[in-house]
C-alpha cells in the first residue's frame, strides 16, 4: 500500500493538458448544439424542439436518462456521503431491481397508450385541473430551488484544483449548456448527454479502479473499511438515524421512480421513443447503466476512506468540508497522470450539464404550455422562441443562484430537503390514479395538499436542528498536524449542530432519508378515504384507460345516472 503524505499537496495543480482536455469536452458540447441547432435543422414546432419529432433511438435516450440522474451530486456527493457515513447509501442502487418494474409495466404504458407527452396531463385527464397546476407548481418551484444546486457543485469541484473563482467559472460553464440547450432542443439535450456519459462512465471506473491500485488491492480496501465500519449495513429501526438498510431502499424507490418514470424532464424523453416496447427496452438499459456508476459511486467513498483511514483531509484542514474531498482525491491518486484531473473534473460538470439541459428544456415546455399558451395567440415559431426565451432566463438565475448555494454545508442533505417536500406527493398521486380505480379528483387534490404541507412543516422545522455524527477518522498519520484539533472542530460546525435528544422521539428528528417515503404515505393515507368519503366532482373521470394495465384487467366499468345529476361511478366487478 501507498501511504498517504500530506506534504504532497503542494503539487497538486490542473496543468495545461487538463484544461485543454476540459475545454474540449465542453466545445464538443456546444459544438452539437450548434449542429442540431443550425446546420441538421429540423421544423420549427413544438413538437421537434420538445420531443424530436417521436424519432428517437433506445440507445441514445438510455445513456441520456442514466447521464442526467447522474448529477454533479452523485459524483461529488455521494461519495463523501459513503466516506462519512458508511456503505448504507449502496441500497439505493440495489432498489432498482424493483424501480425499473414499477416505471415499465405500471406508469408508462399509461403514458404511452393514452398519447401523453406531458405527465402533468395525465392528472388532468384523470382527476381534474387543479390538481395537475398543483403538481406543475412544484415541479416548476423544486426546479428553482435545485438547478442552482446541480450547477453550482462542478464550479466547487473545479475551483478546488485550481483556485479559479467559483462563481466565474459557474457563469461560464451555464452559458454553454444554455446555447447548447436553447438553439439544439431535445436532439442537443440527448447527443451531448451521450458524450458526457461516456465521460463519466470512463472517468468513474478509472478513479474507482486506479484507487483500489493505490491503495493496496481490493482486499486492502476491505480490511481498512472494514475495521473503520465503513461496510456495516445498519438494519435499525431508528427513525433518526440518517442511513439505514430500511430508509435508503424505501426512500430509493420513490425518489426514482417519482424523478424517472413521473417527472417532466425523464419523461418527455421517454415519450419520443416511437413505442411503448423502446421505452420499456431503453429504461432497462438505463437501469443497468445507472445502477453500474451509482454502485461504482458508492464504493469509491470507502476507497477514499481506505487511502484516508489515517489521515481525514477534512480534520487535518487539507479540504474545507466533506463534499469537497472527491476532487482532492482525484488530485491524490492520479494527479501525475496529465489530463486525468481534466478528465475528472470534465466527467463533474458532463454530470451536471446533462442534468441542466433535460430540466432547462423540459421546464420551458411546461412553463410555456400550461402557462402561456392559454393566454397568447400561439404559433409554432412564437412557441419555440417564448421556450428558448424561457432556457435563457433560467440559465441567467441558475449562475446568479450560485451566491447562495455556496452557503450550504451539506449538499446530499440539502437536496434530500428540499425534494422531500414534493418527490413523495409526485409518486403518490401518480399511482393513485393508476392503481387506485375509485380515487378521484377531490380526494386527490386534498391528499396532495396535505401531502405537501406536512412535509414543508418538517423540513421546514427540522432545519439546523438535526445533526448526523459522522463515522470515526485519525490523523494520527498526518504530517501537518498542529492544527488538528481547531480544524476538526471548525468542519464539524459545518457539518454538524447539536445532536437532538435520543429519549423521546420527535417527527423533526426524522431522518432525510425518510421524507420521500413520508410524503408519499400521506398522499394514501388520506386520498384512499377520501374516494369513498367525498363525492366525486361533476367532472369525475373513471375511464379504465387511465388505470395501469396491471389493474385494468381486474376490473369492468359502467357508467350510472342518478335522477340528481349525472355522475360517472365505478363498480368493480370480478370478471367471470
Amino acid at each position: 500500500m501507498v501511504a498517504f503524505n500530506s506534504s504532497d499537496i503542494s503539487e497538486f495543480t490542473f496543468n495545461a493538458v487538463d484544461y485543454t482536455v476540459f475545454i474540449v469536452m465542453l466545445s464538443i458540447s456546444a459544438a452539437i448544439g450548434v449542429y442540431y441547432g443550425f446546420v441538421q435543422k429540423s421544423e420549427n414546432t413544438t413538437a421537434e424542439y420538445l420531443h424530436g419529432g417521436k424519432r428517437m433511438r433506445t440507445l441514445p435516450i438510455a445513456i441520456s436518462l442514466v447521464a442526467s440522474q447522474l448529477s454533479a451530486v452523485a459524483i461529488m456527493a455521494i461519495p463523501a456521503e459513503s466516506y462519512s457515513f458508511g456503505i448504507n447509501w449502496a441500497f439505493n442502487v440495489i432498489a432498482m431491481i424493483i424501480i425499473i418494474p414499477i416505471i415499465n409495466y405500471i406508469v408508462i404504458p399509461v403514458f404511452y397508450n393514452n398519447n401523453i407527452s406531458n405527465c402533468y396531463e395525465y392528472l388532468e385527464m384523470r382527476f381534474n385541473s387543479k390538481t395537475r397546476d398543483l403538481m406543475t407548481l412544484s415541479f416548476v418551484g423544486n426546479l428553482c430551488f435545485i438547478l442552482p444546486l446541480y450547477m453550482f457543485i462542478p464550479s466547487l469541484a473545479f475551483a478546488q484544483v485550481t483556485g479559479f473563482n467559483i462563481h466565474f467559472i459557474n457563469g461560464i460553464v451555464c452559458s454553454i449548456c444554455v446555447f447548447y440547450t436553447m438553439v439544439g432542443g431535445i436532439k442537443a439535450v440527448v447527443w451531448t448527454d451521450v458524450v458526457q456519459g461516456t465521460v463519466m462512465l470512463t472517468s468513474v471506473i478509472l478513479v474507482f479502479v486506479l484507487g483500489i491500485i493505490k491503495v493496496g488491492g481490493f482486499s486492502e480496501v476491505f480490511r481498512l473499511a472494514t475495521d473503520g465500519q465503513r461496510l456495516d449495513i445498519n438494519f435499525t429501526f431508528d427513525a433518526t438515524t440518517r442511513s439505514t438498510f430500511w430508509n435508503c431502499f424505501s426512500s430509493a424507490i420513490v425518489v426514482w421512480t417519482s424523478y424517472v418514470g413521473m417527472n417532466q424532464s425523464c419523461v418527455q424523453r421517454i415519450v419520443s421513443l416511437p413505442s411503448l416496447k423502446h421505452a420499456q427496452r431503453s429504461l432497462f438499459l438505463f437501469g443497468i447503466g445507472f445502477a453500474i456508476i451509482m454502485f461504482l459511486n458508492s464504493l469509491t467513498g470507502i476507497v477514499m476512506y481506505a487511502r484516508y483511514h489515517d489521515c481525514d483531509p477534512v480534520a487535518a484542514g487539507f479540504v474545507e468540508k466533506a463534499d469537497k474531498l472527491m476532487p482532492f482525491f482525484v488530485q491524490d491518486i492520479v494527479g501525475y497522470m496529465k489530463g486525468m484531473p481534466g478528465v475528472f473534473i470534465s466527467c463533474v460538470f458532463s454530470a451536471a450539464l446533462s442534468t441542466l439541459s433535460a430540466s432547462l428544456n423540459s421546464l420551458a415546455g411546461i412553463v410555456y404550455f400550461d402557462y402561456i399558451k392559454p393566454r397568447i395567440k400561439h404559433t409554432e415559431s412564437r412557441a419555440n422562441f417564448i421556450m428558448k426565451s424561457i432556457v435563457l432566463f433560467t440559465g441567467l438565475y441558475c449562475i446568479a443562484a450560485g451566491v447562495i448555494v455556496e452557503k450550504f454545508s451539506s449538499i446530499i442533505q440539502m437536496l434530500y430537503s428540499i425534494t422531500g417536500v414534493t418527490f413523495g406527493a409526485v409518486f403518490g398521486v401518480f399511482l393513485l390514479g393508476m392503481l387506485v380505480p375509485q380515487s378521484h379528483g377531490r380526494a386527490a387534490f386534498c391528499a396532495v395538499a396535505a401531502s405537501m404541507l406536512t412535509m414543508l412543516v418538517i423540513v421546514l422545522g427540522a432545519q439546523g436542528g438535526i445533526s448526523y455524527e459522522p463515522l470515526p477518522t485519525s490523523t494520527e498519520s498526518c504530517v501537518n498536524g498542529s492544527n488538528l484539533m481547531q480544524n476538526f472542530e471548525n468542519f464539524t460546525s459545518l457539518l454538524l449542530t447539536d445532536s437532538p435528544p435520543k429519549d423521546s422521539f420527535n417527527i423533526l428528528n426524522v431522518s432525510f432519508n425518510w421524507y420521500m417515503v413520508l410524503g408519499a404515505s400521506v398522499v394514501f393515507i388520506v386520498g384512499i378515504p377520501l374516494s369513498y368519503i367525498l363525492p366525486p366532482g361533476k367532472d369525475a373521470k373513471f375511464d379504465p384507460k387511465f388505470l395501469s394495465p396491471v389493474i385494468q384487467p381486474l376490473l369492468r366499468y359502467e357508467l350510472t345516472r342518478t335522477d340528481e345529476l349525472p355522475e360517472i361511478l365505478i363498480k368493480e366487478i370480478p370478471k367471470s
